[in-house]
């Protein structure tokens, strides 16, 4: 069976469409987020109107790391409250959106680079939903999670994200969840940006803005902002994934880019 005929075959319970679905990389920040009004939950409802309505939506959130890669297969996706010390109202927050077991063994398919296990008892994390809750509050379009294999480099990030492209074409609207900036050790209630914050941000957008890819993936290689800005990596790697699902004349527009506050920053993008 050639290519396209198998692309057609696993595809066949997804709408084709003639334009291609819109990327987001977005920076989810506190959980809070979810239930507050503010200047982040409302620019996420105003995208959310402004979508195109995707068929399906598959999010690389930085909170569900594995070895290996999985995907989320149920049919009813537990709402996963993957954190502590907050409102009572936060820990019974509910997003009670349907799987798709369909969607899931396509992405298993199309990835060739690794095996990808398709999961029955991951849920939604709240690098999902809290994002997905003021952008589609209704909770009736089918959503998955891609884990992160925390055994690997960005460069193998970037290059297993390429392969989950064709997804765009039959409506999957496709997210990565997670912080250019997002250093918790060295957090801090002020509204003013650490200067590294700051620094590190602004590269990270003139790289973008320059199509300079490499050197996104390359990051450890920025200097001192780097090293401080992503301890870490779970939070900048599903910046990569939106990253690699960009083709040479998708536009790409900005959000939530108001400056760092202290060590995290909430810049977000949508591609297409």
């Amino acid at each position: 069976m050639t290519r396209v005929a198998a692309m057609s075959q696993a595809f066949a319970g997804l709408d084709r469409r003639d334009e291609k679905m819109p990327v987001l990389f977005v920076g989810h920040g506190s959980p809070m987020n979810a239930i507050e009004d503010n200047r982040w939950s409302r620019a996420w409802a105003e995208l959310g109107a402004a979508l195109p309505r995707p068929s399906a939506i598959l999010c690389v959130s930085a909170h569900w790391q594995t070895r290996g890669v999985m995907v989320t297969a149920m049919d009813k996706p537990r709402t996963i409250h993957d954190f502590s010390g907050f409102p009572a109202e936060l820990h019974s927050k509910l997003y009670a959106a349907p799987g798709a077991p369909e969607l899931a063994r396509k992405t298993k398919e199309e990835i060739k680079k690794t095996p990808v296990a398709l999961d029955l008892g991951w849920g939604l994390d709240h690098g999902t939903w809290s994002v997905l809750a003021p952008m589609f509050p209704r909770a009736d379009i089918p959503v998955v999670q891609l884990s992160l294999d925390a055994t690997q480099g960005p460069a193998w990030h970037y290059e297993l994200a390429k392969e989950i492209k064709a997804l765009r074409e039959h409506g999957v609207l496709i997210v990565g969840s997670g912080n250019i900036v997002h250093n918790l050790r060295l957090r801090a209630q002020q509204a003013a940006g650490f200067d590294w914050a700051i620094e590190f941000d602004a590269t990270i957008k003139e790289l973008i803005d320059k199509g300079n890819h490499q050197a996104i993936i390359d990051y450890p290689r920025l200097g001192r902002a780097a090293q401080l800005s992503v301890p870490t990596n779970e939070h900048y790697l599903p910046l990569l994934y939106a990253l690699a699902l960009k083709d040479s004349k998708d536009p790409l527009t900005y959000f939530n880019d108001a400056p760092p506050m202290g060590s995290i920053s909430m810049r977000s993008l949508r591609i297409g």
